[in-house]
């Protein structure tokens, strides 16, 4: 069963590697200075992000300020969620365990510069989400008090409006949360074996009961919050994603505060190796640039269209508002939540020292708490910093997975109202992360299910951003509207069929 089960994550790894490394593949491609290093790709989603941020006259600065007063005086809604329950919830799934595994692994492959290229890419990737937020709120559809929409809606629409369309691209994020899934189990069972590591000491391994009393008791959690409905799992996301993110903002801080003469140190060596790195990490500009933005990006997910879901959930009074929070949202999750774990993984410098061969050695949740250690100097300190990240690694791992069994549920309500097709998505995702918790146990490697996560986020990104330039030209018309101040958004305003605004002002 490992070997079937290992061999199915390999053909999903080596289908991911073809579209994400090409055409670094071709010799003649490879052999261009810096560029060669760079997959089509990420080229295409930064090149996306200054395209939309020129258009739009970086709406992500200009409108930061507005973005913030936005989501301080939202109000609850009696359709759809308000607009902070939608952020909350968009960042339960941005906010995941990719801030701190997917960064440990960029600055281990590609050095300390790999997060000076994080934050380009977080920079760029604002205009992204803010297009594909604003278009998923401009062709939400009602269901009674829930608003559904995403990228399956404004796909369906601008290509024409047949439902097959709509199905099919419904269908493409439920396959995009089931792959996904799995690794999210993996994760929330390690943090837990963390927790109980950092209070007894104690290794859980499968032949102990407690180890399936968390399964059991993480399973039947998650299924209490996939069958309430996106209400209930927004309700569990208000609280938890706030608590998690302050959480681990004030360890972090706490963390740098002890080890304040290093701070100006991690300046330098994140803008300097971005530009020329150690040859420790590979000596390359180009590992450096493409592992910082690869990363950055499917941290972030702007361009993937999987975070078009809350965005169309919120009863936002104009389009535009709701793109300017998702906005915010790309800034949260890298420019801030990522480079505190930059701050520790490299004010940390663990490859300088003796010990460098064994850090690089280590499983990225490792790598990480290594680094704790290493600024920490061990002792109690070092284990109360180990036990409340490895808590908040938990809370990022649980509210993601709560996040795609959310969308999931946006995407099937597209598909049909009959809820015994939503019963039975409900129940294979559970199984689905029911695996991936198991996988853990049993001592598979969380390599093999993030093959399965990384096949997932390409396919996305390459269906979603042919349909970004598609929608653009309404979204720039949205735009203007909203900077001129003309009015309730709704068909006659906007001139082009709304019925959702039109019913929303009547």
């Amino acid at each position: 069963m490992r070997e079937f089960i290992g061999s199915v994550c390999a053909f999903f790894q080596n289908l991911a590697d073809m579209i994400w490394g090409f055409p670094t593949n071709l010799a003649w491609y490879k052999s261009i200075p810096v560029l060669g290093e760079l997959p089509l790709v990420i080229i295409l989603l930064v090149g996306t992000g200054m395209y939309f941020s020129f258009s739009l006259r970086f709406v992500q600065v200009r409108h930061f300020r507005s973005g913030i007063r936005s989501l301080i005086g939202g109000s609850a809604s009696q359709t759809g969620i308000s607009p902070l329950a939608s952020f909350l919830l968009s960042t339960a799934m941005r906010v995941g365990p990719g801030n701190i595994l997917g960064v440990t692994g960029a600055v281990s492959t590609g050095g300390p510069g790999a997060l000076f290229w994080m934050w380009v890419s977080a920079f760029f990737g604002m205009a992204t989400a803010f297009v594909e937020s604003t278009l998923s709120q401009i062709y939400k559809d009602r269901q009674g008090d829930e608003y559904t929409g995403g990228l399956p809606s404004y796909g369906r629409k601008l290509l024409g409006g047949a439902v097959w369309i709509g199905t099919a691209l419904s269908l493409l994020y439920i396959g995009y949360a089931t792959l996904c899934l799995p690794a999210q189990g993996f994760n929330t069972i390690s943090a837990l074996a963390s927790v109980c590591r950092g209070v007894s000491d104690a290794r859980l391994t499968a032949d102990e009961p407690m180890i399936w009393f968390f399964f059991t008791a993480l399973l039947s959690i998650t299924a209490y919050c996939a069958f309430g409905g996106l209400k209930r799992i927004t309700r569990l996301t208000d609280v938890l994603v706030p608590i998690m993110a302050v959480i681990y903002a004030l360890a972090v801080l706490a963390m740098v505060v002890m080890n304040i003469g290093r701070l100006p140190w991690f300046f330098y060596a994140v803008v300097t190796e971005a530009f020329k790195p150690e040859p420790v990490f590979g000596g390359a500009l180009g590992i450096a640039l493409s592992q910082g933005i690869k990363r950055g990006l499917m941290s972030n997910e702007a361009g993937q269209g999987t975070l078009t879901m809350p965005a169309s959930a919120s009863d936002a009074s104009h389009p535009c508002e709701q793109g300017i929070i998702q906005a915010i949202g790309v800034f949260l999750d890298t420019i801030v939540i990522c480079t505190m774990t930059g701050f520790v993984l490299i004010m940390g410098q663990a490859w300088l020292g003796d010990g460098a061969s064994a850090w690089f050695e280590l499983g990225r949740l490792e790598k990480f708490l290594a680094s704790c250690t290493q600024l920490l100097g061990g002792g109690a300190v070092s284990g109360i910093a180990t036990f409340v990240v490895s808590v908040c690694f938990g809370l990022f791992s649980f509210t993601c997975l709560l996040g795609f069994l959310s969308f999931a549920e946006i995407c099937v309500k597209q598909i049909t109202e009959d809820r015994t097709y939503l019963t039975a998505v409900r129940l294979a995702n559970l199984a689905v992360l029911a695996f991936g918790m198991a996988a853990n146990i049993v001592g598979f490697d969380l390599s093999d299910l993030w093959n399965l996560s990384d096949f997932a986020n390409i396919v996305m990104v390459c269906c979603n951003l042919p349909l970004l330039y598609l929608g653009f030209g309404q979204v720039r018309q949205a735009f203007g509207h909203f900077e001129r101040g003309e009015g309730k958004f709704c068909s006659e305003t906007f001139g082009v069929p709304v019925p959702v605004w039109d019913e929303k002002w009547r």
